[in-house]
């Protein structure tokens, strides 16, 4: 009623009632401001048929109707002015207007009551996700429309040369294809009413199975690529102390055709950035640390009902041996699972959906299935909960609950509404139990995010963490820190950043409504929603003070270990070190023995070339290799000299190189 009359449902006329009631059947087809002599002639049926049934009189019914077309204003657009308003956050407009609903339902009218409504929404950060979903979605979706371009050109191929026959074999000449785009158009249309009944003839009468399977198929791509093409996408930003909704978007453009608020209503899947969830439940299990290593490398994995199942990592490649961090930091899925494996479905579930705010039994059960692809996201969550549970690490493991309004005042200033005071008051008679997870636990994961952000698969996106490197009044850089996870699901379908810094929450979503739909191999995560989200990020916390993620003074300990093995390195750990944080106890006790017994067997080998018994046949090298025979007995301390290698300095001595059977 208020999109196409401007007032509320209780004060419609008869006439406007019989518009709504065809809404019902075909709203498209009798919207009034779209087709309004279409809308007209089915609204004086419905009149008509009501005086019939003795629900009006005829006069009435003629009145209401003549009054309603004679004030109907032809010139405006198919939009009301709701939709027209001069909205910056609509989308969070929208989620507040909905929740006012539920509170004030069935006692107030939030539209014609006069409420002052104080929210939590900051119109900078809105405009800087308004900003960057927006650069994000134009490139998505060029992005994807080449991809489909180019299945487009393959299925025109099948397709024009086939319609072209069949036009010809039984006279149709209005669907022959050319060149021409709305030639190829029509012969699609055509295609359906006419073309594909032959089809199906000639198939069942010649049994040319592969010709109708072919042309179907290369049609329905082409049908489905046009009803699937837009990229949607959604951003909610938090803040991780209070709970705030900074800014939020819910998709690609709001209208009166697109109101799915998907950053709180939609079923996504995760992907990647649902591992952290059981990775915290894997550190507190005291059985893997940030220094554990796990084979990377094919393995099966058995779901409770015995189905095997065999995940492959992103680019199909295998690492070895790896350790925790660096499986986390580099999103592979294998080690992932192991890890899931290790501290069981139960433990995995109950942290995650801890996290994730979901307290119902029955829910919980419906979210998480209870074999092994649930451990790389194949849930449905909505990117608020993802939001929330990354807040939880940042927050030191207290419990954030994302909140929009604040109060809410009468005409005359009275606060009627307070339900931030009310979220306080439940948060305060929580106690202790407003901590879900260890200040520690919090810490430990926020440092393993942290790679992400420095070495992972953020790295490129948020420029090594250089990104949120700021100068203060006085000019000195500092680098606020930042941590996060990326995340793409099964064939591209889903696209996820999201992360926080000390201050702020942001989760990021590109994918389709639909599903079966593909962004294409090259948008994933890391690609397409991880530069919206740092960008975004950066943004938002120019000229903030430096500001650190909150260390717990006691329960943690930071050890520098070996790159490879984990362990305490020694002077033969030549590949690196990393200095990681874990919950005291937990850290390692012993020394790497990778690159000791590496070392140790070099040294066997140098040590064995000095003995009288070791010896090599150089009988028949001489003539072949045209050098002098070497003996071996008489090389002083097991360092041979090439004898092919003297040469003359600028002094015109000779000089040895020396030379060393194992290098040269």
């Amino acid at each position: 009623s208020k999109y196409y009359f401007g007032h509320s449902a209780r004060d419609i006329t008869l006439a406007e009632s019989a518009i709504l009631v065809i809404q019902l059947s075909s709203p498209a087809k009798y919207n009034p401001l779209d087709n309004p002599n279409v809308a007209k002639e089915r609204q004086k049926a419905v009149l008509d048929r009501m005086v019939e049934l003795g629900y009006t009189t005829k006069a009435e019914a003629e009145a209401s109707f003549n009054q309603y077309w004679d004030n109907y204003d032809y010139t405006r657009v198919s939009s009301s002015a709701y939709f027209n308003r001069d909205d910056k956050a609509p989308w969070f407009s929208e989620y507040v207007r909905r929740q006012l609903e539920n509170m004030l339902y069935g006692s107030l009218d939030i539209y014609k009551d006069g409420f002052v409504v104080h929210t939590t929404l900051d119109l900078s950060f809105q405009d800087a996700a308004n900003k960057y979903m927006a650069r994000g979605l134009s490139q998505a979706n060029e992005e994807y429309k080449q991809t489909q371009n180019v299945r487009l050109d393959k299925a025109e191929q099948i397709y024009i040369p086939i319609v072209d026959m069949l036009s010809l074999a039984f006279d149709i000449n209005t669907i022959h294809a050319s060149s021409d785009t709305q030639t190829e158009q029509n012969s699609r249309s055509q295609y359906i009413k006419r073309i594909n009944p032959i089809v199906d003839t000639a198939a069942l009468l010649f049994g040319l199975d592969n010709l109708k399977t072919l042309t179907n198929g290369a049609y329905g791509q082409l049908k489905t690529i046009a009803e699937k093409n837009t990229v949607e996408g959604a951003l909610i930003s938090i803040e991780n102390d209070t709970g705030y909704i900074k800014a939020l978007i819910g998709g690609s453009k709001y209208d009166q055709s697109n109101q799915l608020i998907r950053a709180i209503q939609g079923q996504i899947m995760p992907g990647s950035s649902f591992k952290p969830l059981y990775y915290s439940a894997a550190i507190d299990s005291r059985k893997f640390t940030p220094a554990t290593l796990i084979y990377d490398a094919p393995v099966v994995f058995y779901n409770e009902d015995g189905t095997p199942y065999i995940p492959l990592n992103f680019k199909g490649e295998w690492k070895g041996p790896v350790l925790l961090w660096y499986a986390l930091a580099h999103s592979m899925n294998v080690p992932s699972l192991k890890v899931l494996d290790g501290i069981g479905f139960d433990a995995a579930i109950d942290r995650a959906a801890l996290l994730l705010g979901i307290d119902d039994p029955q829910e919980k059960r419906q979210t998480f299935p209870r074999v092994y692809p649930m451990g790389l996201g194949v849930i449905s969550v909505a990117p608020i909960q993802m939001a929330r549970a990354f807040s939880i690490f940042a927050n030191q493991g207290r419990e954030v609950t994302p909140i929009a309004i604040r109060t809410v005042e009468d005409r005359n200033g009275r606060v009627i509404l307070d339900p931030e005071k009310e979220l306080r008051l439940q948060q305060k008679r929580k106690g202790s139990a407003i901590q879900l997870i260890s200040p520690q636990n919090a810490y430990v994961m926020t440092t393993l995010l942290e790679k992400t952000v420095q070495t992972g698969t953020l790295a490129n996106a948020s420029g090594y963490g250089s990104k949120f490197t700021f100068k203060d009044k006085n000019g000195n850089k500092f680098t606020i820190p930042a941590a996060g996870k990326t995340g793409t699901t099964q064939n591209w379908a889903d696209a996820w950043t999201v992360g926080y810094t000390p201050y702020y929450t942001t989760a990021v979503w590109f994918g389709f409504d639909r599903p079966g739909n593909s962004l294409g191999v090259t948008q994933t995560g890391a690609t397409i929603a991880g530069p919206t989200w740092a960008d975004y990020m950066r943004e938002i916390h120019q000229g903030l003070p430096m500001k650190d993620f909150v260390r717990p003074a006691t329960g943690l300990i930071d050890v520098t270990v070996c790159s490879v093995s984990g362990l305490l390195p020694t002077q033969y750990c030549n590949e690196g070190t990393v200095t990681l944080t874990f919950l005291e106890g937990t850290q390692p006790s012993r020394y790497c023995d990778i690159h000791e017994n590496s070392q140790a067997k070099t040294n066997r080998a140098l040590e064995l070339m000095k003995q009288d018994t070791f010896h090599i046949d150089t009988t028949g090298l001489q003539d072949q290799l045209k050098m002098p025979q070497l003996d071996l007995k008489n090389i002083p301390n097991g360092t041979p000299s090439n004898p092919s290698s003297n040469s003359t300095n600028p002094s015109g001595n000779a000089t040895t190189i020396p030379y060393n059977p194992l290098l040269n």
